[in-house]
């Protein structure tokens, strides 16, 4: 495999993670090889970005036969980060925080969640599959004591922006994000946001302005 020559676009690598669920889901059917048409089919994107995306990377297929099923989910795992495992914080064990903790595939795409942080007294001190949830007046030293390289925010927006400066200070530079809040962080440090209620307002909007069948024709 070969490195990238030049930046490679956010778009593109969400292809790539999609590209390698439909990879790992032929591999648990067993089938050994797929070509470029079908993993366009089943990403929802056309053949010619597929083998646009994947040259970026090296070569992984041979013309007229297609690509190794096993052979290219393990170079996409390896583009992506995947062939290793990195340690996650939960900052925030409310109903999000509780249902991204129970989340499986977290643990299989190699996310593992070894401390979990959140204010309410109630929750503090409870075990959740053998991770003790910790009061957030100890939030860096959990991130210190965990080696934390990932950090999930799930709390209230009129809170996130501290919480965010908090864990960045300790030296965490990858931030998952599910308040309505963007937030205000060095260059040096990545954010990804995830905002439900934007994503359902653009469905509506969509709905809203989708051309509709005439009822009365």
């Amino acid at each position: 495999m070969t490195e990238p020559s030049r930046k490679v676009s956010e778009s593109t690598v969400r292809r790539l993670s999609l590209y390698l669920w439909v990879l790992e889901e032929l591999g648990e059917a067993e089938v050994a090889t797929v070509s470029s048409e079908e993993l366009a089919h089943q990403g929802g994107t056309t053949a010619a970005q597929v083998r646009k995306d994947l040259s970026i990377f090296g070569s992984f297929g041979k013309r007229g036969l297609g690509y190794s099923v096993p052979l290219l989910s393990r170079e996409i795992r390896k583009i992506l980060g995947l062939s290793r495992t990195w340690r996650v914080a939960l900052v925030g064990a409310g109903r999000i925080g509780a249902a991204l903790f129970e989340y499986p595939n977290f643990r299989d795409r190699g996310f593992e969640i070894v401390a979990v942080v959140d204010t309410d007294a109630r929750k503090v001190g409870r075990l959740w599959d053998g991770v003790r949830i910790r009061h957030a007046s100890e939030l860096e030293d959990v991130l210190r004591e965990s080696e934390v390289e990932i950090a999930i925010l799930a709390v209230p927006g009129r809170a996130v922006q501290e919480v965010a400066e908090r864990v960045v200070s300790v030296g965490v530079k990858a931030l998952l994000n599910f308040a309505p809040v963007q937030l205000r962080v060095p260059e040096d440090v990545v954010v990804n946001h995830v905002n439900m209620a934007v994503e359902l307002e653009a469905l509506s909007y969509a709905l809203m302005n989708h051309p509709r069948e005439d009822s009365s024709a």
